[in-house]
């Protein structure tokens, strides 16, 4: 189903939203095609819920943010744009259904934060209520807690302003056909209360036949100051549908087929996935005494999620295609996917300085309980009815997959075709109910000793209790249980060489259960095992070159142990350790009062402990992207994103060929309101693959395409 209608929807409230706002005095902001620049005039500070009361150009561990300001400019649609942009995260492909990190040459769908709260449903984060979004690189447990091992993004939401009254609308339409709408909205209830509302709808297309999506939300908020402590509450109403395209084959060489690029292994009502999502949030800050300050959050959400697609698991000419036919040289597989997930969170924390001497300390101390209640379930697809769970068919590459019409195939090289047909009832492959709650506290210490020198020490103690009913195929129930009691350690050291110049060092730990980032897998084996555990050692220099440009550069090793089952379904499990070393340098702010410049690159060595490069790690990565004020009224934008050849699988083929890509773009200031932008991706139309999720399923990145965008605050 397409939600169409949701957009008018969204569209009609819009408008009404507006026509009673147009009844009070509004504080127009004004839209500058370079207002980047004044974002960026102060040392950007980490949010709240991130637990530092250090800038960001003093925390002892490598980080990135990016505003909203610079988000609009550079016409970031998504998590996935602005990881292309930061340094040492690429993007993984999702299975076509959810946001997808690699962070330092670790795969993960788990460590997604909204203003310091966990967010790890699998889904497709949109960026219609954020102010920023921050990306933090190598663990911090203070945060995380279990998670978390190679680094977390966290997104902070827009909040009401008291005081003010705006609207700013946004619409947008690409060459491909998809068009974007976004309002927000603050409206001054009274001297102590404002309410605001931030919605957006879209109509997704692309470069891929069949391709649609169809979004929805709404997120209004109140803020409420009640003199010396300040409550906001926030509801987000979230509405998704998309198709879901899992890609291409890689060939004998091991690379992407080109020559297959323009097929999709996939139809509408095969492929897609859907996602309901209530959030409910609640955040009351207060201040104790002058010294002192408490933080307490309670946020409850509901996610219903589905995906089902079929996909290719099998290419003739590929060396494991496991059947040996020219006329039918693709095998699909597939399976349907559902995940009901409720989690309700708890926090409080304080925030309080003391001085012991010369010796200035900020100490933060928090305390956080976690409930979920997660179910799953998964069905394989079952190509022929009359026959034992036939989950793989083979077919011709001359016949289309359209309306669930599979039409001529054969099951298990069967040498005859027969007209096939899926479903998703007769093959169940899991079903899991599972209860996960977890107990935490924190405490660390920011010590200043003087102007230069600053020590962080910390410390995160988990206690985590997974039950779990594992039903079989048959019905049979299993109840199987996992705990863990951990201490996740943290401590670093800044230094300041100079007024502009200053070195750290840091050193954490953390740890993720054995269940995996989704809580879909428990074993017996697990209640005797320990968790998986990343160690973190970094040391980095950060130099201004002049007040508002920085320069930064750090070296890490991140030594993981991951529990593995080998064979597969064996229940035997060993644990596989691995290292990862590499440095970063990142250069970001004004060089001129007119140019503003981002870059940032990566060299990265991610092997196990057999000398196999993981998967998705490429060796380097470079992006940059500058804006430059041509006039009072233009300004123009050049990035360049480069992602050197990667590992698809652990093994050393198949493998992501390196590429570059250029994206250009243009903003206008109409009038001191009204903002014109055209933002255009890949402008050298390389034939490029971003990504993979598995050996015969291969992204293609889009062509030459070009958005086109209005904002206007009124």
């Amino acid at each position: 189903m397409k939600n169409k209608s949701k957009l008018l929807l969204s569209l009609s409230v819009s408008f009404a939203l507006v026509s009673t706002g147009h009844t009070q005095e509004t504080d127009k902001p004004e839209l500058s095609p370079m207002s980047i620049l004044d974002s960026k005039d102060e040392a950007p500070t980490l949010s709240s819920g991130l637990k530092s009361s250090l800038p960001a150009n003093k925390v002892p561990q490598s980080l990135s943010i990016v505003s909203n300001e610079q988000i609009t400019a550079q016409g970031l649609k998504s998590i996935g744009d602005i990881i292309d942009y930061t340094p040492g995260v690429t993007n993984s492909q999702g299975e076509g259904h959810r946001d997808a990190a690699v962070i330092r040459g670790m795969r993960t769908t788990q460590d997604f934060y909204r203003d310091g709260i966990r967010d790890d449903v699998q889904y497709y984060r949109p960026l219609y209520n954020v102010e920023q979004v921050e990306v933090l690189r190598g663990p911090n447990a203070l945060v995380s807690g279990f998670g978390g091992g190679y680094g977390l993004i966290n997104r902070v939401s827009k909040k009401a302003v008291i005081g003010e009254s705006f609207n700013t609308a946004s619409v947008s339409v690409d060459t491909f056909g998809e068009t974007v709408f976004s309002l927000d909205s603050n409206y001054e209830l009274d001297d102590e209360k404002s309410l605001r509302i931030n919605m957006f709808g879209e109509n997704l297309e692309n470069h891929r036949d069949h391709y649609y999506g169809d979004s929805f939300g709404v997120n209004p908020s109140i803020r409420m100051d009640f003199g010396g402590s300040t409550l906001d509450l926030s509801y987000e109403y979230l509405n998704q549908e998309r198709f879901i395209d899992r890609g291409i084959p890689t060939g004998t060489d091991g690379k992407p087929v080109e020559s297959l690029k323009d097929y999709v292994f996939a139809d509408p009502k095969e492929n897609f996935s859907t996602h309901e999502a209530h959030i409910f949030k609640a955040i009351f800050e207060h201040d104790i005494t002058d010294d002192l300050s408490g933080i307490l959050v309670l946020s409850h959400n509901d996610h219903d999620k589905l995906y089902k697609n079929v996909y290719v698991s099998g290419y003739f000419n590929s060396p494991t295609q496991g059947f040996t036919t020219a006329t039918h040289p693709i095998e699909l597989d597939g399976y349907l996917d559902t995940t009901q997930r409720s989690t309700t969170i708890f926090s409080y924390s304080l925030d309080g300085e003391l001085e012991t001497g010369n010796v200035v300390h900020n100490i933060l101390a928090g305390i956080e309980y976690t409930s979920t209640e997660n179910n799953n379930d998964r069905y394989n697809a079952d190509f022929d009815p009359t026959a034992a769970n036939e989950d793989k068919a083979i077919f011709a590459l001359s016949r289309n997959l359209l309306n669930g019409g599979f039409g001529l195939g054969q099951i298990g090289n069967q040498g005859a075709d027969v007209t096939l047909s899926n479903n998703y009832t007769s093959d169940r492959n899991d079903y899991t109910q599972g209860d996960l709650s977890v107990f935490s506290l924190t405490l660390q210490d920011e010590i200043s000793f003087s102007d230069k020198l600053n020590l962080v020490l910390g410390a995160r103690i988990d206690n985590m209790e997974y039950d779990v009913n594992s039903i079989s195929a048959t019905d049979v129930v299993t109840p199987l249980t996992d705990s863990d009691d951990t201490i996740s350690p943290r401590a670093g050291v800044i230094y300041d060489v100079t007024t502009q110049a200053s070195i750290y060092a840091s050193y954490s730990e953390t740890f993720t259960p054995l269940s995996g980032d989704q809580y879909a897998s428990i074993k017996n084996a697990f209640t005797t095992m320990d968790p998986n555990s990343f160690e973190n050692t970094e040391f980095g220099f950060r130099y201004n070159l002049t007040t508002d440009l920085l320069f930064s550069a750090s070296c890490f090793t991140i030594d993981s142990s991951v529990a593995k089952e080998t064979p597969r379904n064996s229940g035997i499990f060993v644990f596989e350790d691995s290292e990862t070393t590499g440095f970063e340098i990142q250069l970001e702010g004004s060089l001129t009062d007119k140019w503003f410049i981002c870059a940032g690159f990566t060299d990265l060595d991610a092997k196990s402990s057999t000398d196999t490069r993981l998967r998705e790690a490429p060796e380097n990565m470079f992006s940059i992207w500058n804006n430059y004020l041509v006039t009072d009224n233009l300004a123009l934008n050049l990035g360049v994103i480069h992602q050197g050849e990667s590992q698809i699988s652990s093994s050393s083929l198949p493998i992501l060929p390196d590429f570059t890509r250029v994206d250009a773009g243009a903003n206008y200031s109409v009038t001191d309101n009204t903002t014109l932008g055209l933002n255009v991706e890949n402008l050298t139309d390389e034939l490029y693959f971003p990504h993979s999720h598995s050996t015969h399923q291969v992204s293609i990145g889009a062509p030459i395409n070009a958005t086109f965008s209005i904002t206007s605050s009124f």
